[in-house]
């Protein structure tokens, strides 16, 4: 496969996938913010653009932190290059660059997707329109993932679309958890309280995560107990974990079908092998926000490796 063709696949996944996080933190900023005074609502809404990288892009505005002004930033707004729009839109053209590569369900879903959020998006989201407008993005984001699982061959092109998404839900995962450690309560006397726990509760509904951990605790909010089961259990979809281990799979695959072990393998196995051996215990007592670091920076590492590797720009 062309290496230019590899990265179109790469970031088209990459895209698809951020969006989805994006509204689904979103999603779960608009629910605790609904039950909060407006003060705290302006800090859940700060915490969202933080998580997002976006925060000081927002505040150069000079718009106040209340929930339609920031969705309206997040979702739609043409000066923001982090938008979700912005994210559809380059999607849709790593798609249509790599055309010949995808089945004609993958290309049709990822075209539709693009025209139906366009549509949704071309007049600023009011705020009885924020559910609504949040559900499609998922759903559209889902559709192409689930057209892409029922309809291409499990060859490279397959497996590099998948290492995008892998690599992308984890670095989501790993920025949320950073940002709840040292953003989200606005002061230690809160740790352990209705609010915190409410706090902790946006987490698990940004990763969707909420019913399966809730499953596996007795129903019971433990912020230990969800820092371990979004970095370590291999069982849930968006953990640390889960996602390495994808992301392993896939890249083996291609070390078999181009019969070679390159520098990128190296730094993954390196990175599953520390994922593997820690706990929750070395992970508190090294720093949650320390771990959380070099777990983002292994994955642009592990990321750029893949792109020089496969020669992603020629």
């Amino acid at each position: 496969m062309l290496g230019r063709s590899a990265w179109g696949l790469f970031w088209m996944a990459r895209y698809l996938e951020r969006a989805e996080n994006i509204a689904r933190l979103l999603d779960a900023g608009f629910r605790i913010a609904l039950t909060r005074g407006d003060s705290f609502a302006s800090d859940e809404w700060r915490s969202v653009l933080l998580t997002l990288g976006q925060d000081s892009a927002f505040a150069a505005t000079g718009a106040d932190y209340s929930g339609v002004h920031v969705i309206n930033w997040v979702l739609r707004a043409h000066e923001n290059p982090g938008s979700v729009l912005w994210m559809i839109d380059q999607a849709r053209t790593n798609a249509r660059m790599v055309r010949t590569a995808l089945t004609r369900e993958v290309w049709e879903a990822t075209n539709e997707s693009w025209m139906g959020l366009r549509a949704a998006l071309a007049r600023p989201v009011r705020e009885g329109q924020i559910g609504e407008v949040l559900d499609l993005i998922r759903r559209q984001a889902t559709l192409v993932r689930g057209a892409m699982e029922g309809t291409m061959l499990r060859n490279d092109i397959f497996n590099f679309a998948r290492i995008g998404t892998h690599l992308e839900r984890g670095d989501n995962t790993a920025r949320i958890l950073d940002v709840k450690y040292h953003v989200l309560l606005p002061n230690l006397a809160w740790v352990g309280s209705r609010l915190d726990n409410a706090q902790w509760e946006m987490v698990l509904r940004s990763v969707a995560g909420e019913r399966a951990f809730r499953w596996l605790n007795s129903g019971s909010i433990d912020p230990r107990g969800i820092a371990e089961f979004l970095i370590l259990d291999g069982r849930f979809p968006r953990s640390l974990a889960y996602c390495y281990s994808q992301v392993t799979a896939n890249m083996s695959f291609l070390a078999h079908d181009y019969d070679a072990r390159l520098p990128s393998h190296s730094l993954l196995h390196q990175a599953n092998a520390r994922l593997a051996e820690i706990t929750i215990a070395d992970i508190f007592e090294q720093g949650l926000h320390q771990f959380i670091t070099s777990f983002i920076a292994s994955s642009r590492e592990i990321a750029t490796a893949i792109a020089a590797d496969y020669r992603f720009i020629e």
